[in-house]
């Protein structure tokens, strides 16, 4: 095909990843909230951010590799009406088994951005892969931590619920914009649906550099979900402070999201191996001064910009290093990728709630420096299979 991924569109692309992933971090910062309003306990009322990212990796399992064999329009079409319609059963939720559900679907219809990566390294020279990776995902990250602070404010403001009917109301308008700017891809594939999934089997078996950027990628969203799972939890016990402040930490992270194309380029040109191994020991210091900041703004502010360039650096790198093989299913190995990296962040949901109802803030801590270490190991481990 040839390359005609022009700047316009690449930014669309990324604004648009930003918007749409935005839709499974509202809840973050609105647990509290939302626990007072069903009456039930923290760990319960956990679910809701659990539910939603299990969902994303379903959707990523079962949506994305539709990639690979159906025009992108109509993935389109289907994904954001099923988004719209999850979105306004969350707002009207009168049980938390309602809510739990409809962000499960929420989740499964967030996975478009998943698209517009694999989009954004078919239609680039190679030589600009990198930089086009970086430029989306720049754009999805702070959409992750931007939500957190939209989120926050509209929560503390209005209630939790005027931040789903906000979020339904904007997906209608961005729904039409891409229907009308976003370029129309056609596929190759011509296999059937089942055939198209069990491919993925195939690849996940053959390639090895895939299976470790999975692995990777789940141990550091595991790390970053623990983190901001229970941020919520410890600004309402530790400093008495609500939604609104504990969703602003989104603005201190979205330093590192800024770095997605410096890193994009970077990935490009410097030894992959040597980015992810720096990026990963910088983490574990990330977590070290979040273990001792449990009584400190400023410790957490430090935490949360570092935590999150490293972050940055070792996600952008992965893409960079499976996007750079198997052009023709790009789609189905980010699918690989992506289910270890949202299965990750699920498990870290789940140990920070057990880990902070048990432990509190060292627990959630300790838990990240855990994570990050194994980074850390695995890429020393298995050094040749990254590229």
């Amino acid at each position: 095909m040839t390359k005609q991924l022009s700047n316009p569109i690449l930014y669309l692309m990324s604004v648009s990843a930003g918007l749409v992933v935005a839709n499974v971090y509202y809840s973050q910062p609105l647990l509290h909230q939302m626990s007072v309003s069903f009456n039930v306990s923290e760990s319960a009322i956990s679910n809701v951010a659990l539910s939603t990212q299990l969902g994303y990796a379903a959707g990523l399992l079962f949506i994305i590799p539709l990639g690979d064999k159906m025009s992108n329009k109509k993935i389109l079409q289907f994904d954001f009406a099923l988004l719209i319609a999850s979105l306004i059963a969350a707002a009207v939720s009168n049980t938390l088994l309602l809510l739990i559900v409809s962000s499960f679907f929420i989740g499964v219809s967030a996975v478009l951005p998943q698209l517009f990566v694999p989009m954004a390294a078919q239609l680039s020279e190679d030589k600009n892969r990198g930089r086009a990776i970086g430029i989306v995902m720049s754009g999805l990250l702070i959409g992750i931590l931007g939500s957190r602070v939209i989120s926050g404010l509209v929560g503390e403001q209005f209630g939790w619920r005027s931040m789903y009917y906000g979020a339904a109301a904007l997906m209608i308008l961005l729904f039409f914009l891409l229907q009308y700017k976003l370029p129309k891809l056609l596929p190759q594939y011509d296999g059937s649906y089942g055939s198209l999934l069990k491919s993925i089997g195939y690849y996940f078996k053959t390639e090895p550099s895939v299976r470790l950027a999975a692995l990777r990628g789940g141990l550091l969203f595991a790390g970053l979900s623990a983190f901001w799972t229970t941020l919520v939890f410890l600004m309402e016990d530790n400093f008495g402070y609500g939604s609104d402040v504990a969703g602003a930490f989104g603005l201190f992270g979205i330093a590192g999201a800024l770095a997605a194309v410096v890193v994009g380029k970077l990935s490009d040109r410097v030894s992959k191996h040597k980015i992810m191994l720096y990026s990963a020991l910088g983490l574990i210091i990330s977590w070290v001064i979040i273990f001792y900041s449990g009584h400190s703004i400023i410790g957490l502010i430090v935490g949360v910009i570092l935590i999150d360039l490293a972050a940055q650096a070792i996600h952008i790198t992965n893409q960079n290093i499976i996007f750079s093989k198997n052009p023709e299913a790009r789609n189905r190995v980010n699918t690989i990728y992506m289910v270890g990296f949202f299965v990750g962040g699920a498990t870290g949901t789940t140990t920070a709630a057990l880990a902070w109802q048990h432990y509190g803030w060292t627990g959630v801590s300790t838990l990240g420096i855990i994570l990050s270490f194994l980074i850390v190991v695995v890429t020393l481990a298995f050094r040749k299979k990254n590229v």
